[in-house]
Protein backbone atom coordinates (compact mmCIF):
# COMPACT_ATOMS: atom_id res chain seq x y z
CA UNK A 1 0.00 0.00 0.00
CA UNK A 2 0.86 3.67 -0.93
CA UNK A 3 0.34 4.62 2.31
CA UNK A 4 2.26 2.21 4.34
CA UNK A 5 5.32 3.05 2.52
CA UNK A 6 5.11 6.65 3.19
CA UNK A 7 5.42 5.52 7.02
CA UNK A 8 8.37 3.49 6.65
CA UNK A 9 10.25 5.97 5.04
CA UNK A 10 10.40 8.27 8.15
CA UNK A 11 11.35 5.42 10.37
CA UNK A 12 14.14 4.39 8.02
CA UNK A 13 15.15 8.51 8.13
CA UNK A 14 14.85 8.32 11.60
CA UNK A 15 16.89 5.24 12.28
CA UNK A 16 19.14 6.47 9.87
CA UNK A 17 19.93 9.51 12.33
CA UNK A 18 20.08 8.00 15.10
CA UNK A 19 22.69 5.54 13.77
CA UNK A 20 24.68 8.10 12.48
CA UNK A 21 24.74 9.92 15.89
CA UNK A 22 26.61 7.13 17.30
CA UNK A 23 28.64 6.79 14.00
CA UNK A 24 27.11 3.36 12.94
CA UNK A 25 25.31 2.33 10.14
CA UNK A 26 21.95 0.60 10.77
CA UNK A 27 23.23 -2.20 10.32
CA UNK A 28 26.03 -1.50 13.08
CA UNK A 29 29.04 -0.91 10.13
CA UNK A 30 30.82 2.87 11.00
CA UNK A 31 29.76 5.83 8.65
CA UNK A 32 31.80 8.48 6.82
CA UNK A 33 30.94 11.71 6.36
CA UNK A 34 29.58 12.15 2.84
CA UNK A 35 30.79 14.85 0.72
CA UNK A 36 27.14 16.55 0.45
CA UNK A 37 26.10 16.07 3.28
CA UNK A 38 23.08 13.99 2.32
CA UNK A 39 21.77 12.30 5.54
CA UNK A 40 20.24 9.78 4.00
CA UNK A 41 23.59 8.60 2.12
CA UNK A 42 24.83 5.43 3.73
CA UNK A 43 28.10 4.19 2.64
CA UNK A 44 29.38 0.36 2.41
CA UNK A 45 30.44 -0.91 5.75
CA UNK A 46 34.29 -0.10 5.85
CA UNK A 47 36.45 -3.46 6.87
CA UNK A 48 38.19 -3.33 10.05
CA UNK A 49 42.19 -5.07 9.49
CA UNK A 50 42.53 -8.02 11.40
CA UNK A 51 43.88 -7.02 15.10
CA UNK A 52 47.60 -7.97 15.03
CA UNK A 53 48.49 -11.64 16.03
CA UNK A 54 51.06 -11.53 19.09
CA UNK A 55 54.04 -13.48 18.39
CA UNK A 56 54.22 -17.11 19.67
CA UNK A 57 57.45 -17.62 21.56
CA UNK A 58 58.93 -20.83 19.86
CA UNK A 59 58.75 -23.72 22.51
CA UNK A 60 62.29 -24.86 23.23
CA UNK A 61 63.02 -27.85 20.57
CA UNK A 62 64.23 -31.05 23.28
CA UNK A 63 63.97 -34.49 22.04
CA UNK A 64 61.95 -36.13 25.05
CA UNK A 65 62.48 -39.69 23.27
CA UNK A 66 66.03 -39.83 24.64
CA UNK A 67 64.86 -40.61 27.68
CA UNK A 68 63.14 -43.48 26.47
CA UNK A 69 66.04 -44.57 24.21
CA UNK A 70 68.89 -45.21 26.85
CA UNK A 71 69.59 -48.80 26.96
CA UNK A 72 71.16 -50.14 30.61
CA UNK A 73 74.59 -50.35 28.36
CA UNK A 74 74.56 -46.77 27.80
CA UNK A 75 73.30 -45.64 31.09
CA UNK A 76 76.46 -47.56 32.73
CA UNK A 77 78.71 -46.43 30.40
CA UNK A 78 77.53 -42.73 30.93
CA UNK A 79 77.59 -43.23 34.63
CA UNK A 80 80.68 -44.95 35.53
CA UNK A 81 83.79 -42.98 34.56
CA UNK A 82 81.94 -39.74 36.62
CA UNK A 83 81.22 -42.37 39.67
CA UNK A 84 85.08 -43.80 39.60
CA UNK A 85 86.04 -40.07 39.19
CA UNK A 86 83.73 -39.48 42.36
CA UNK A 87 84.71 -42.42 44.34
CA UNK A 88 88.85 -41.44 44.02
CA UNK A 89 87.71 -38.13 45.14
CA UNK A 90 86.64 -39.66 47.94
CA UNK A 91 89.20 -42.03 48.55
CA UNK A 92 91.64 -39.11 48.81
CA UNK A 93 89.31 -37.18 51.46
CA UNK A 94 89.20 -40.59 53.96
CA UNK A 95 92.76 -40.61 53.65
CA UNK A 96 92.83 -36.67 54.80
CA UNK A 97 90.57 -37.41 57.24
CA UNK A 98 92.63 -39.91 58.78
CA UNK A 99 95.72 -37.52 58.62
CA UNK A 100 94.29 -35.22 60.67
CA UNK A 101 92.27 -36.58 63.30
CA UNK A 102 96.18 -36.82 64.94
CA UNK A 103 96.36 -32.68 64.97
CA UNK A 104 95.88 -31.17 68.03
CA UNK A 105 92.48 -29.02 66.95
CA UNK A 106 90.88 -32.22 66.32
CA UNK A 107 91.83 -33.97 69.74
CA UNK A 108 90.86 -30.80 71.85
CA UNK A 109 87.89 -29.68 69.64
CA UNK A 110 86.50 -33.01 69.14
CA UNK A 111 83.10 -31.37 67.75
CA UNK A 112 85.22 -30.81 64.61
CA UNK A 113 84.43 -34.39 63.92
CA UNK A 114 80.53 -33.88 64.17
CA UNK A 115 80.84 -31.10 61.72
CA UNK A 116 83.08 -33.47 59.39
CA UNK A 117 79.44 -34.89 57.75
CA UNK A 118 77.43 -31.75 57.97
CA UNK A 119 80.09 -29.74 55.98
CA UNK A 120 80.69 -32.77 53.55
CA UNK A 121 77.07 -32.77 52.72
CA UNK A 122 75.87 -29.20 52.51
CA UNK A 123 79.05 -28.85 49.78
CA UNK A 124 77.25 -31.96 48.37
CA UNK A 125 74.14 -30.90 48.58
CA UNK A 126 75.43 -27.74 46.87
CA UNK A 127 76.77 -28.87 44.19
CA UNK A 128 74.34 -31.58 43.31
CA UNK A 129 70.92 -29.19 43.31
CA UNK A 130 73.17 -26.95 41.39
CA UNK A 131 73.88 -29.84 38.91
CA UNK A 132 70.23 -31.09 39.43
CA UNK A 133 68.97 -27.81 38.10
CA UNK A 134 71.14 -27.38 35.44
CA UNK A 135 70.98 -30.68 34.32
CA UNK A 136 67.09 -30.51 34.29
CA UNK A 137 67.20 -26.81 32.24
CA UNK A 138 69.30 -28.36 29.91
CA UNK A 139 67.33 -31.66 29.15
CA UNK A 140 64.44 -29.13 28.47
CA UNK A 141 66.07 -26.43 26.85
CA UNK A 142 66.30 -23.77 28.90
CA UNK A 143 69.71 -23.44 28.41
CA UNK A 144 69.55 -22.87 24.68
CA UNK A 145 68.52 -19.30 25.44
CA UNK A 146 71.84 -17.33 25.43
CA UNK A 147 70.38 -14.12 26.45
CA UNK A 148 68.80 -15.80 30.33
CA UNK A 149 72.12 -17.93 30.70
CA UNK A 150 74.39 -14.65 32.76
CA UNK A 151 71.38 -14.45 34.61
CA UNK A 152 70.96 -17.84 35.83
CA UNK A 153 74.62 -18.23 36.03
CA UNK A 154 74.84 -15.06 38.71
CA UNK A 155 71.80 -15.66 40.63
CA UNK A 156 73.34 -19.43 41.18
CA UNK A 157 76.17 -18.06 42.12
CA UNK A 158 74.84 -15.90 44.98
CA UNK A 159 71.71 -18.71 45.97
CA UNK A 160 75.02 -21.06 46.88
CA UNK A 161 76.61 -18.43 48.89
CA UNK A 162 73.57 -17.51 51.00
CA UNK A 163 72.85 -20.73 51.43
CA UNK A 164 76.94 -21.70 52.27
CA UNK A 165 77.10 -18.93 55.24
CA UNK A 166 74.05 -19.71 56.67
CA UNK A 167 74.05 -23.40 57.08
CA UNK A 168 77.33 -23.28 58.09
CA UNK A 169 76.60 -21.11 60.87
CA UNK A 170 73.91 -23.61 61.75
CA UNK A 171 76.09 -26.89 61.46
CA UNK A 172 78.11 -25.29 64.03
CA UNK A 173 75.34 -24.35 66.31
CA UNK A 174 74.28 -27.80 66.03
CA UNK A 175 77.84 -29.68 66.68
CA UNK A 176 78.02 -26.80 69.73
CA UNK A 177 75.05 -28.55 71.00
CA UNK A 178 75.75 -32.23 70.47
CA UNK A 179 79.08 -31.82 71.85
CA UNK A 180 77.21 -30.24 74.91
CA UNK A 181 74.73 -33.21 75.70
CA UNK A 182 78.26 -35.22 74.77
CA UNK A 183 80.38 -33.59 76.92
CA UNK A 184 78.05 -31.85 79.69
CA UNK A 185 79.29 -28.69 78.81
CA UNK A 186 80.39 -25.78 76.47
CA UNK A 187 83.58 -24.00 76.44
CA UNK A 188 83.21 -20.33 74.45
CA UNK A 189 86.72 -20.09 73.14
CA UNK A 190 86.20 -23.21 71.53
CA UNK A 191 82.90 -22.46 70.73
CA UNK A 192 83.55 -19.89 68.63
CA UNK A 193 86.33 -21.38 66.83
CA UNK A 194 83.76 -23.74 65.70
CA UNK A 195 81.78 -21.31 64.21
CA UNK A 196 84.44 -19.32 62.18
CA UNK A 197 85.82 -21.96 60.92
CA UNK A 198 82.25 -23.48 59.85
CA UNK A 199 81.19 -20.28 58.14
CA UNK A 200 84.46 -20.07 56.84
CA UNK A 201 84.93 -23.54 55.34
CA UNK A 202 81.52 -23.19 53.93
CA UNK A 203 81.34 -19.79 52.03
CA UNK A 204 85.15 -20.98 50.80
CA UNK A 205 83.86 -24.19 49.18
CA UNK A 206 80.87 -22.71 47.57
CA UNK A 207 82.62 -19.48 46.71
CA UNK A 208 85.09 -22.22 44.78
CA UNK A 209 81.86 -24.21 43.17
CA UNK A 210 80.88 -20.54 42.00
CA UNK A 211 84.15 -19.35 40.46
CA UNK A 212 84.21 -22.50 38.72
CA UNK A 213 81.05 -22.09 37.40
CA UNK A 214 81.62 -18.74 36.13
CA UNK A 215 84.93 -19.91 34.29
CA UNK A 216 82.87 -22.38 33.03
CA UNK A 217 80.52 -20.11 31.81
CA UNK A 218 82.43 -17.94 29.73
CA UNK A 219 84.89 -20.78 28.34
CA UNK A 220 81.85 -22.57 27.24
CA UNK A 221 80.88 -18.78 25.58
CA UNK A 222 84.52 -18.39 23.60
CA UNK A 223 85.01 -21.84 22.40
CA UNK A 224 83.00 -24.89 21.64
CA UNK A 225 80.70 -27.20 23.85
CA UNK A 226 83.22 -30.56 23.42
CA UNK A 227 86.05 -28.42 24.51
CA UNK A 228 83.98 -27.51 27.97
CA UNK A 229 83.11 -30.50 28.45
CA UNK A 230 86.96 -32.13 28.16
CA UNK A 231 87.90 -29.37 30.88
CA UNK A 232 86.26 -31.88 33.30
CA UNK A 233 86.09 -28.90 35.90
CA UNK A 234 83.27 -27.09 35.16
CA UNK A 235 79.93 -27.25 35.73
CA UNK A 236 78.05 -25.49 33.13
CA UNK A 237 80.68 -26.80 30.57
CA UNK A 238 80.05 -30.53 31.86
CA UNK A 239 76.11 -29.93 31.21
CA UNK A 240 75.92 -28.20 28.01
CA UNK A 241 79.20 -29.75 26.90
CA UNK A 242 77.31 -33.64 27.55
CA UNK A 243 74.02 -32.41 26.24
CA UNK A 244 75.81 -31.65 22.47
CA UNK A 245 77.72 -34.54 22.39
CA UNK A 246 74.34 -36.38 23.38
CA UNK A 247 75.14 -37.83 26.96
CA UNK A 248 72.46 -37.06 29.58
CA UNK A 249 73.70 -34.58 31.79
CA UNK A 250 72.02 -36.42 35.06
CA UNK A 251 74.05 -39.36 34.62
CA UNK A 252 77.48 -37.31 34.94
CA UNK A 253 77.02 -33.85 36.57
CA UNK A 254 76.12 -34.88 39.82
CA UNK A 255 79.34 -37.15 40.43
CA UNK A 256 81.39 -34.51 38.68
CA UNK A 257 80.15 -32.01 40.45
CA UNK A 258 81.43 -33.71 43.94
CA UNK A 259 84.54 -35.19 42.93
CA UNK A 260 87.12 -32.94 44.70
CA UNK A 261 84.16 -31.45 46.97
CA UNK A 262 84.64 -33.93 50.10
CA UNK A 263 88.42 -33.37 49.56
CA UNK A 264 88.29 -29.80 49.34
CA UNK A 265 85.99 -29.13 52.42
CA UNK A 266 88.10 -31.49 54.44
CA UNK A 267 91.29 -29.85 53.69
CA UNK A 268 89.61 -26.37 54.60
CA UNK A 269 88.37 -27.17 57.52
CA UNK A 270 91.34 -28.45 58.90
CA UNK A 271 93.53 -25.60 57.45
CA UNK A 272 91.01 -22.90 58.87
CA UNK A 273 90.46 -24.95 62.56
CA UNK A 274 94.30 -25.45 62.51
CA UNK A 275 94.59 -21.63 62.24
CA UNK A 276 92.06 -20.46 64.20
CA UNK A 277 92.82 -22.99 67.13
CA UNK A 278 96.81 -21.08 67.01
CA UNK A 279 95.03 -17.85 67.87
CA UNK A 280 92.53 -18.53 69.91
CA UNK A 281 93.83 -16.42 72.66
CA UNK A 282 92.83 -13.23 70.51
CA UNK A 283 89.79 -13.50 71.84
CA UNK A 284 87.84 -11.78 69.29
CA UNK A 285 89.22 -13.19 66.17
CA UNK A 286 86.88 -15.79 65.69
CA UNK A 287 83.41 -13.89 66.41
CA UNK A 288 84.81 -11.12 63.96
CA UNK A 289 85.00 -13.88 60.93
CA UNK A 290 81.20 -14.92 61.93
CA UNK A 291 79.93 -11.37 61.99
CA UNK A 292 81.94 -10.59 58.74
CA UNK A 293 80.87 -13.21 56.29
CA UNK A 294 77.16 -12.76 57.98
CA UNK A 295 77.09 -9.29 57.08
CA UNK A 296 77.65 -10.12 53.18
CA UNK A 297 74.36 -11.69 52.88
CA UNK A 298 72.27 -9.12 52.15
CA UNK A 299 74.21 -8.72 49.01
CA UNK A 300 74.14 -12.25 47.95
CA UNK A 301 70.09 -12.06 48.58
CA UNK A 302 69.71 -9.16 46.31
CA UNK A 303 71.98 -10.46 43.68
CA UNK A 304 70.15 -14.03 43.99
CA UNK A 305 66.64 -12.16 43.78
CA UNK A 306 67.11 -11.18 39.80
CA UNK A 307 65.84 -14.89 38.89
CA UNK A 308 62.30 -15.56 39.51
CA UNK A 309 63.30 -19.13 40.06
CA UNK A 310 65.86 -18.54 42.50
CA UNK A 311 63.66 -16.44 44.04
CA UNK A 312 61.41 -18.60 45.07
CA UNK A 313 64.20 -21.19 46.57
CA UNK A 314 64.76 -18.05 48.49
CA UNK A 315 61.61 -18.09 50.02
CA UNK A 316 60.90 -21.60 50.32
CA UNK A 317 63.85 -23.78 49.82
CA UNK A 318 65.79 -23.54 53.37
CA UNK A 319 63.13 -26.54 55.22
CA UNK A 320 65.59 -29.37 53.48
CA UNK A 321 69.04 -27.78 53.47
CA UNK A 322 68.11 -27.49 57.41
CA UNK A 323 66.96 -30.68 58.29
CA UNK A 324 69.60 -32.84 56.01
CA UNK A 325 71.99 -30.72 58.26
CA UNK A 326 70.43 -31.72 61.38
CA UNK A 327 70.51 -35.74 59.91
CA UNK A 328 74.16 -35.67 58.94
CA UNK A 329 74.73 -33.80 62.30
CA UNK A 330 74.09 -37.49 64.16
CA UNK A 331 75.93 -38.90 61.58
CA UNK A 332 78.96 -36.56 62.86
CA UNK A 333 78.16 -37.69 66.47
CA UNK A 334 78.27 -41.18 65.33
CA UNK A 335 81.54 -40.73 64.02
CA UNK A 336 83.21 -38.76 67.39
CA UNK A 337 82.33 -41.30 69.25
CA UNK A 338 84.26 -43.88 67.17
CA UNK A 339 86.83 -41.96 65.19
CA UNK A 340 89.03 -42.33 68.04
CA UNK A 341 88.15 -45.73 69.71
CA UNK A 342 90.95 -48.44 68.72
CA UNK A 343 88.31 -50.97 67.96
CA UNK A 344 86.75 -48.59 64.77
CA UNK A 345 90.45 -47.99 63.61
CA UNK A 346 90.15 -46.99 60.17
CA UNK A 347 86.56 -45.60 60.73
CA UNK A 348 88.13 -42.25 59.36
CA UNK A 349 89.22 -43.65 55.91
CA UNK A 350 86.08 -45.04 55.13
CA UNK A 351 83.46 -42.84 56.23
CA UNK A 352 83.72 -40.29 53.25
CA UNK A 353 83.99 -43.32 50.80
CA UNK A 354 80.99 -45.14 51.85
CA UNK A 355 78.70 -42.09 52.33
CA UNK A 356 79.82 -39.94 49.23
CA UNK A 357 79.11 -43.37 47.17
CA UNK A 358 75.88 -43.77 48.18
CA UNK A 359 75.05 -39.91 48.22
CA UNK A 360 76.67 -39.82 44.71
CA UNK A 361 74.30 -42.98 43.32
CA UNK A 362 71.29 -41.34 45.19
CA UNK A 363 71.33 -38.08 43.45
CA UNK A 364 71.68 -39.34 40.03
CA UNK A 365 68.61 -41.26 40.66
CA UNK A 366 66.93 -38.61 41.94
CA UNK A 367 67.92 -36.14 39.22
CA UNK A 368 67.07 -38.58 36.47
CA UNK A 369 62.99 -38.73 37.73
CA UNK A 370 63.19 -35.28 38.41
CA UNK A 371 64.21 -34.67 34.43
CA UNK A 372 61.15 -37.32 33.57
CA UNK A 373 58.33 -35.41 35.78
CA UNK A 374 59.21 -32.23 34.24
CA UNK A 375 59.34 -33.84 30.45
CA UNK A 376 56.10 -35.95 31.02
CA UNK A 377 53.84 -34.14 33.36
CA UNK A 378 53.18 -30.84 35.66
CA UNK A 379 53.96 -30.13 38.84
CA UNK A 380 50.96 -31.66 40.90
CA UNK A 381 50.32 -34.60 39.00
CA UNK A 382 51.97 -37.69 38.36
CA UNK A 383 52.50 -39.15 34.78
CA UNK A 384 50.37 -42.19 34.11
CA UNK A 385 53.73 -44.63 34.35
CA UNK A 386 54.20 -42.97 37.86
CA UNK A 387 50.60 -42.74 38.77
CA UNK A 388 51.54 -44.38 42.53
CA UNK A 389 51.71 -42.41 45.07
CA UNK A 390 53.60 -44.69 47.09
CA UNK A 391 55.51 -47.66 45.31
CA UNK A 392 56.25 -50.99 46.50
CA UNK A 393 60.17 -51.80 46.41
CA UNK A 394 59.11 -54.38 43.16
CA UNK A 395 58.16 -51.25 40.97
CA UNK A 396 61.13 -49.52 42.14
CA UNK A 397 63.69 -52.03 41.11
CA UNK A 398 61.77 -54.58 38.49
CA UNK A 399 59.30 -52.59 36.53
CA UNK A 400 59.79 -51.76 32.72
CA UNK A 401 60.13 -47.98 32.90
CA UNK A 402 63.16 -45.98 32.31
CA UNK A 403 63.84 -45.07 35.95
CA UNK A 404 63.64 -48.45 37.27
CA UNK A 405 66.10 -49.30 34.29
CA UNK A 406 68.48 -47.02 36.07
CA UNK A 407 68.00 -47.87 39.47
CA UNK A 408 68.87 -51.54 38.92
CA UNK A 409 72.34 -49.96 37.08
CA UNK A 410 73.05 -48.05 40.06
CA UNK A 411 72.53 -50.85 41.97
CA UNK A 412 75.20 -53.18 39.87
CA UNK A 413 77.75 -50.45 40.49
CA UNK A 414 77.95 -50.63 43.83
CA UNK A 415 79.63 -53.77 44.56
CA UNK A 416 82.18 -53.13 41.93
CA UNK A 417 82.68 -49.66 42.62
CA UNK A 418 83.43 -50.27 45.92
CA UNK A 419 85.86 -53.02 45.72
CA UNK A 420 88.03 -50.97 43.12
CA UNK A 421 87.59 -48.03 45.77
CA UNK A 422 88.88 -50.77 48.65
CA UNK A 423 91.54 -51.75 46.43
CA UNK A 424 92.68 -47.78 46.31
CA UNK A 425 92.79 -47.91 50.19
CA UNK A 426 95.26 -51.11 50.51
CA UNK A 427 97.48 -49.46 48.28
CA UNK A 428 97.52 -46.34 49.32
CA UNK A 429 98.07 -47.03 53.09
CA UNK A 430 99.55 -50.81 52.88
CA UNK A 431 99.71 -52.50 55.85
CA UNK A 432 97.71 -49.52 57.84
CA UNK A 433 94.86 -50.60 55.95
CA UNK A 434 92.15 -52.62 58.68
CA UNK A 435 91.07 -54.57 55.05
CA UNK A 436 90.64 -58.31 56.11
CA UNK A 437 88.17 -60.69 54.34
CA UNK A 438 85.28 -60.52 57.13
CA UNK A 439 85.29 -56.47 56.67
CA UNK A 440 85.46 -56.43 52.99
CA UNK A 441 82.48 -59.48 53.22
CA UNK A 442 80.55 -56.70 56.02
CA UNK A 443 81.46 -53.67 54.44
CA UNK A 444 79.88 -54.66 50.61
CA UNK A 445 76.88 -55.84 52.16
CA UNK A 446 76.55 -52.35 54.60
CA UNK A 447 76.97 -50.72 51.51
CA UNK A 448 74.89 -52.17 49.19
CA UNK A 449 71.91 -52.44 51.69
CA UNK A 450 73.09 -48.58 51.70
CA UNK A 451 72.24 -47.87 48.03
CA UNK A 452 69.31 -49.86 48.38
CA UNK A 453 67.14 -47.74 50.88
CA UNK A 454 68.45 -45.13 49.58
CA UNK A 455 67.12 -45.79 45.60
CA UNK A 456 63.59 -47.09 47.34
CA UNK A 457 63.64 -43.32 49.32
CA UNK A 458 64.23 -41.29 46.03
CA UNK A 459 61.54 -43.04 44.32
CA UNK A 460 59.27 -42.09 47.28
CA UNK A 461 60.40 -38.24 48.35
CA UNK A 462 60.43 -37.27 44.53
CA UNK A 463 57.18 -38.51 43.80
CA UNK A 464 55.69 -37.18 47.27
CA UNK A 465 57.47 -33.47 46.39
CA UNK A 466 56.42 -33.58 42.87
CA UNK A 467 53.15 -34.35 44.73
CA UNK A 468 53.53 -31.42 46.33
CA UNK A 469 54.37 -29.25 43.22
CA UNK A 470 57.67 -28.72 44.77
CA UNK A 471 60.98 -29.40 42.46
CA UNK A 472 62.41 -32.41 43.35
CA UNK A 473 66.09 -31.14 42.13
CA UNK A 474 65.69 -28.66 45.24
CA UNK A 475 63.96 -30.32 48.16
CA UNK A 476 64.69 -34.60 46.98
CA UNK A 477 68.45 -34.72 46.89
CA UNK A 478 69.35 -33.27 50.46
CA UNK A 479 67.31 -35.25 52.35
CA UNK A 480 68.80 -38.07 50.48
CA UNK A 481 71.89 -37.30 50.60
CA UNK A 482 71.53 -36.74 54.87
CA UNK A 483 69.92 -39.85 55.31
CA UNK A 484 72.49 -41.43 52.67
CA UNK A 485 75.28 -40.07 55.14
CA UNK A 486 73.28 -41.26 58.80
CA UNK A 487 72.42 -45.06 57.05
CA UNK A 488 76.36 -45.45 56.12
CA UNK A 489 78.61 -43.90 59.08
CA UNK A 490 75.74 -45.91 61.39
CA UNK A 491 76.61 -48.87 58.91
CA UNK A 492 79.73 -48.59 58.99
CA UNK A 493 80.16 -48.67 63.16
CA UNK A 494 77.77 -51.87 62.72
CA UNK A 495 80.76 -53.37 60.18
CA UNK A 496 83.60 -52.32 63.14
CA UNK A 497 81.81 -53.99 65.50
CA UNK A 498 80.59 -57.10 63.52
CA UNK A 499 84.50 -57.59 62.85
CA UNK A 500 85.07 -56.82 66.63
CA UNK A 501 82.73 -59.71 67.68
CA UNK A 502 84.09 -62.28 64.98
CA UNK A 503 87.95 -61.55 66.16
CA UNK A 504 86.46 -62.45 69.55
CA UNK A 505 85.33 -65.18 68.90
CA UNK A 506 88.21 -66.53 67.08
CA UNK A 507 86.83 -66.38 63.85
Amino acid sequence: MPGDEKQQQPRQRKKSKKSRAKGKSPTGSPLAASSDGDDGFILPPVPQPPPPKKPVAEKPKVSAAKLEEESSLAICLQVLFPFLLAGMGMVMAGMVLDNVKHWEVFKVITELFILVPALVGLKGNLEMTLAARLSTAANTGQMDDPNKQWTMVCSNLALIQVQATVMGFLAAIAAIVLGAISRGGVELDQAAVLCASSITTAFIAAFSLGARLTRGFCLWERRSSYRCFCSGLVMIGVIVGSRKVGINPDNVATPIAACMGDLITLSLLAGVGSTLYAYIDVWYLSPLVCLVFLSLIPLWVMVARQSPQIREILRSGWQPVIVAISISSFGGLILDKTVSDPKFEGMAVFTPVINGVGGNLVAIQASRISTYLHFWSIPGVLPYKMRQHWPNPFVTFFSSGVNSKSARVLLMLVLPGHMVFLLAISLLQGDEAPISIPFTVCYLCAALLQVTILLYFADLIVRLTWRKSLDPDNFSIPYLTALGDLLGTGFLALCFRCVSLLQSLGL
